[in-house]
C-alpha cells in the first residue's frame, strides 16, 4: 500500500513538472496565458516554464506564409477590366495583436489581408491605363504595392514580405480592341519614321548632287587651267624651236600637212606653182 502511493505520488510530481515545461521551437512564436490574460510573447527558442493550471502557452508558425489570391478584375484609368492573379507572402509581426484581432486564425488572416492587397490593387490600378500597366515595370508596382499595404497589415499583427502580379490579362472585349488601338499607333509610328527616312533620303540625295556638281566645277576649272599652261608652255616651246631653224620647221610643217591632205581620199585640184608644193620641187 504504501509503495503505492510512493508511485502515485512520484507520478503525480512527474504530471505536475511536465505540465510547468514548455519548449519553444525556431519556428514558433509563443504567448504565455494567466487565468486567460496575456502576461508574456517574446520568448526566445528553448525550455520554459510555467505555473500549471494558472499559466497556458499558445504556440504560432512564425514562418513565411503565402496567400495565392484569386484572379481579381480591377478597373483602370480608361474603366475597362483588366484581370490580375497575384500572391502574397507574409508572417506573423506582432504576435499579441495578431491573436487579438483576428484570433490566431491563419484562414481569417488571409481573409483579412487578401481585402487589404485588393484595395492596394484597386486603387493603384485605378491610377494607370491599359497600356501603361502591360508596359510599367511590375517592380515599381510591387514597391507601392507593399507600402501602401504594410500599415495595414500590422494593424493585424501581419509584415508583408512581398507581393507579387504573376499576370494581368485582358478580357476578350477588351483585347481586341486594345489591339486594334496598338495596331493603328504602331502604324502611325511606322508611317511617320518612313517620312522621316524619305525627307532624310531626300536631304542627302540633294547634298550629294550638289557636292557633285561642284567637285566636276572644280576639276573642270583646274582641268582648264592645266590645259592652258600646257598650251602655253607649248607654244613657247614651239617659238623658241621655230626660231632656232626658220627654215627646218616651216619644212616640218608642210610634211604635216602634206600627211593630213594625202591621207584623206578624194580629188584636189590645186596649182602647180603654189607655195603649198614648194617642197616638190628639186632643190637646186
Amino acid at each position: 500500500m504504501t509503495q503505492n502511493k510512493i508511485w502515485l505520488g512520484l507520478s503525480a510530481v512527474f504530471f505536475i513538472s511536465m505540465m510547468s515545461l514548455f519548449t519553444v521551437s525556431e519556428t514558433e512564436k509563443v504567448i504565455k496565458f494567466r487565468l486567460g490574460e496575456i502576461v508574456k510573447n517574446d520568448y526566445e527558442p528553448g525550455l520554459h516554464f510555467k505555473l500549471p493550471f494558472i499559466n497556458n502557452v499558445k504556440k504560432f508558425d512564425k514562418r513565411i506564409q503565402t496567400m495565392d489570391a484569386k484572379p481579381e478584375r480591377f478597373l483602370t484609368a480608361e474603366k475597362k477590366n483588366v484581370i490580375v492573379d497575384s500572391f502574397v507572402k507574409w508572417r506573423i509581426g506582432d504576435v499579441t495583436t495578431f491573436y487579438t484581432v483576428v484570433a490566431g486564425d491563419v484562414d481569417q488572416a488571409n481573409l483579412r489581408l487578401d481585402q487589404i492587397v485588393k484595395d492596394a490593387f484597386r486603387g493603384e490600378f485605378g491610377k494607370r491605363n491599359i497600356k501603361q500597366l502591360l508596359s510599367t515595370d511590375r517592380q515599381a508596382i510591387r514597391e507601392i504595392l507593399i507600402k501602401n499595404a504594410m500599415p495595414l497589415a500590422a494593424a493585424l499583427g501581419m509584415e508583408i514580405v512581398d507581393v507579387q502580379v504573376m499576370r494581368i490579362d485582358l478580357p476578350d472585349e477588351v483585347s481586341s480592341s486594345v489591339f486594334r488601338r496598338m495596331e493603328a499607333e504602331r502604324e502611325r509610328v511606322a508611317r511617320e519614321f518612313r517620312s522621316q527616312g524619305a525627307e532624310a533620303a531626300e536631304r542627302i540625295r540633294a547634298d550629294a548632287d550638289r557636292q557633285r556638281v561642284v567637285t566636276m566645277a572644280n576639276a573642270f576649272k583646274d582641268a582648264e587651267i592645266l590645259r592652258g599652261e600646257g598650251d602655253a608652255k607649248s607654244a613657247e616651246i614651239y617659238a623658241q624651236a621655230y626660231g632656232e631653224d626658220t627654215e627646218f620647221f616651216t619644212f616640218y610643217r608642210s610634211l604635216n600637212a602634206y600627211k593630213k591632205t594625202f591621207s584623206n581620199s578624194g580629188m584636189m585640184v590645186l596649182d602647180p606653182n603654189s607655195d603649198f608644193f614648194k617642197y616638190f620641187k628639186q632643190q637646186k
